[in-house]
Order: C-alpha cells, then structure tokens, then sequence
C-alpha cells in the first residue's frame, strides 16, 4: 500500500510540476507580468526589470524538478527542492486568497485560470504529497543507476525547457489561449451573447447616523425599500462600492477602450473595419525595439501606397510621450490610446503587430518573425 501512494504521488507530483512549467513557459511574457504584481505587492519593484528573466527559470526550475523526480534521480536534492518550492508556491497563493491582492495566480498560464482559493488548495494538496515524497525519499528508485546516463537526461531537460522558454518569448506562445488568438472576433468577444445572464452587482452604502455616531451598510436595494433617504438622521459617507452577487456570462475583452489624444472614443471604428487593417502594438513606447518600429513603419507606408490599407499604432504611454516618440520615428501610421493591461493580451511583444478585418485577427506578428511587404501582399491583400 505505502509503494502505490509513493508512486501516486511521484507521479502526480511529477506530471503536474512538468505541465504547470510548460504552461507558464509557453507564455513567459505573461507570467513575468504575473510576477511583477506579486512584486508590487511586497513592495520588491527593483525586481520588476527581470520578472521575465525569472519566470522563465522558475518554468525551468518546475520541468527539470518535475522530470528528474520521474526520473528518480538525485532524490535527496530533487525532493528537497520540490518541498522549497511548494511552500513558497503555497504562501503566495494564501497571501493572494487572503488578502485579495492578486485575482489569478498564474499557475497554470491562462490556459486553466484558477481563483487564488482553488490555487491555495491544490498547492496544500502538493505539499501533502511532496512532504510524504520527502520523508519517503530514500525509497524512490531510478530509472538508471548510471551516473552519465543520468547527467546527460538531466541536461537534455534542462537545455529543451530552456529553449524552450527563449523561444516563446522570442517568437510568441505556440499555444495561444488569449482572447486574441488569431481567428478570433473581438468585436463578438466583446459582446454578451443572446440569452446570457450578465453580472449581478449590488452598490453597497455607508451610512452614518449624525445623532449617535453609529454607521451600517445597506445595498441600494435595501436603502430604497428602508426608505433610509428619507430619515434626515441618516447620511451617506465615503463612496458607493459596488459588490459582485451572482457572476454571470464572463466576456472574454471586457477592458478594450481605444481613444484618440483628445479622448475620443475609437473602439469600434477602428474593430469594426470591414477592410484589412494593421495594428501595431507597443504597449511601451519608452522600451519598445525602435527597429521594429521603423520596418513597421515602412510596412505602413507600403501598405497605404499600393493597397490603401490603414495603420495604427497602440500605446499606453501619454500623449506627449507618444506625440515626441512619433516626431522622432517620423511616423507613419495613426496613434491612439489605451490601458496597457488589454494592449499585453494582444500580442506578447513590444511592438507586436495584428492583421486584423473585420474585427477579425487573421494575422500575428512577434516583432522578430515580422513578415516582409511582400509575403504580407501575396498572402493576403492580393487575394
């Protein structure tokens, strides 16, 4: 019996640390951010600058961990390193849970989001059977007891995760599991289909009673249906909160807003262009790869002399900052404005590029595989 739970457990270790690694590798870029919002919150902002440097050895760290305990091998120092991980793992997640300051932890990517008290439970589960792996250890047999055989296993783990991770990062997610995957519709991801329930918000009052001091809380409902207003006793303080009762149909880009320098809302002109379209990402104008700009750039310009197609690009900075930056690039292509928070979905480059027609993403650029004026013209806009 005590054999089928050690090896359960090796191999549910083993297999989820592999998967969650491979997860979190395929989008290293978006597990830096991740990492960057648990650096704010414990005040560690001076990390932020590497946060994609170290999620991607924490990716690598979880694969090769995760293999050389299939492996079986070095199971002393493996067993030890899952158990350090695991705690730390299952700190953050209670910390997140606890104290609401990261909605997702980032676990497994955004291909399975898990609430911070679905990801707090599964670790508590992990570190269940990494500590019973740890105090079992020395029973875990190899899968070879030839020291270069397993060196050389271990390396090839090692080198595949890493490059595995440069490559994504370098040349977009193989996998995409964003709402702006190529084929998708951002227009209909922005939409509540027919039939389906929305949230169900209460907006929640403070109240304070000016005779005795006392204070209570009463959603907008009950504030009505009391009559509270009409008390003169009874005052509101502070600002309304809006509080989340029933969670309804979950629109996949809810937080796109697209303006001009002015303010002027653009979204739906500039998604809802029926003809080909390019959209240039650069979500940081300050750190963006001014080359890429610049062969971007060109593109536009091709792009607008021979096809009549339009350009624009996106960006979180200021309107000053981008006004400067656009003098500088003597650019081409329109600029307009939104939160960077949408703009890091879109595309995990800076700059990034999408074709888009009629709201539709048929194409998708890191700015390292840009394609030429010409394969962008034979393959789709002289079709």
């Amino acid at each position: 019996m005590s054999k089928i739970a050690l090896n359960f457990s090796r191999w549910f270790v083993g297999v989820l640390f592999i998967f969650s690694g491979l997860i979190k590798a395929n989008d290293p870029l978006g597990f830096g951010y991740k990492l960057q919002e648990y650096f704010e919150v414990f005040h560690l902002n001076f990390l932020s600058n590497w946060a994609t440097g170290i999620a991607i050895i924490l990716c690598v760290l979880e694969i090769v961990l995760g293999a050389l305990l299939l492996f079986g091998f070095w199971r002393n120092q493996v067993t030890k390193g899952l158990l350090a991980l695991i705690i730390f793992f299952t700190f953050l997640t209670f910390v997140s849970a606890a104290f609401k300051v990261v909605t997702s932890c980032g676990c497994f990517g955004d291909a399975i989001p898990l609430t911070p008290w679905q990801s707090f439970t599964k670790d508590l589960i992990l570190l269940v059977m990494i500590v019973y792996l740890f105090i079992h250890r020395n029973k875990i047999e190899p899968i070879t007891t030839n020291l270069a055989w397993q060196k050389r296993l271990a390396s090839i783990v090692l080198i595949a995760s890493l490059l595995f991770g440069l490559f994504t990062y370098n040349f977009l997610p193989i996998l995409d599991f964003l709402p702006y995957k190529i084929g998708s519709s951002i227009p209909e991801s922005m939409k509540i289909p027919d039939g389906a329930t929305p949230d169900e918000f209460l907006i929640m009052y403070q109240l304070k009673n000016k005779a005795t001091g006392e204070t209570k809380t009463l959603s907008d409902k009950d504030y009505l249906k009391l009559e509270v207003w009409k008390d003169n006793n009874w005052e509101v303080v502070g600002n309304p909160e809006k509080k989340l009762v029933k969670k309804g149909y979950d629109v996949k880009i809810k937080d796109l807003l697209i303006a001009d320098a002015s303010g002027t809302d653009y979204t739906k002109e500039l998604i809802e262009n029926p003809y080909y379209n390019l959209v240039v990402v650069a979500y940081d104008l300050k750190n963006t790869n001014e080359h890429a700009i610049a062969e971007t750039n060109a593109l536009a310009l091709n792009a607008a002399d021979q096809f009549n197609i339009r350009t624009v690009l996106l960006t979180s900075n200021s309107a000053k900052d981008a006004d400067a930056f656009s003098k500088k690039m003597k650019l081409f292509m329109e600029v307009f404005y939104a939160d960077a928070v949408p703009l890091k979905s879109m595309v995990r480059a800076n700059p990034g590029v999408l074709l888009l027609k009629n709201g539709v993403i048929v194409g998708k650029w890191h700015y390292h595989s840009l394609p030429s004026f010409n394969e962008l013209s034979e393959k789709y806009f002289t079709k």
